[in-house]
């Protein structure tokens, strides 16, 4: 059965940067691809960005593209999430997924595998 956990998250003035990492365990998840995805209070789970295994294809939302970037370490079966620029409405828990499979999908249903999320809080 694999694990998911989540890491990095904090409060963080707008403007400025955070690094999420996602941890893998109990099994090797590098021929999954793998998602962040994010939920601010009262509101649905939303996609964020997206790396296939090999990290040669991602997908970012529109809110996001240009200042996040999610990369992928096999080796060390870990997700990374570089935020910059943030802004008070990135504000929310962010949640690492898995899915088996070489396609990106934007649709949180689609995926298997999902951490326990961490808060990030950016203010104004």
């Amino acid at each position: 059965q694999g694990q998911l956990v989540e890491s990095g998250g904090g409060l963080v003035q707008a403007g400025g940067s955070l690094r999420l990492s996602c941890a893998a365990s109990g099994r090797t998840f590098s021929s999954y691809q793998m998602g962040w995805f994010r939920q601010a209070p009262g509101k649905e789970r939303d996609f964020v960005a997206a790396i296939v295994w090999s990290g040669g294809s991602t997908d970012y939302a529109d809110s996001v593209k240009g200042r996040f970037t999610i990369s992928r370490d096999n080796a060390k079966n870990t997700v990374y999430l570089q935020m910059n620029s943030l802004k008070p409405e990135d504000t929310a828990v962010y949640y690492c997924a898995a899915r088996h499979g070489t396609s990106i999908y934007r649709q949180k249903y689609n995926y298997n595998y999902w951490g326990q999320g961490t808060q990030v809080t950016v203010s104004s």
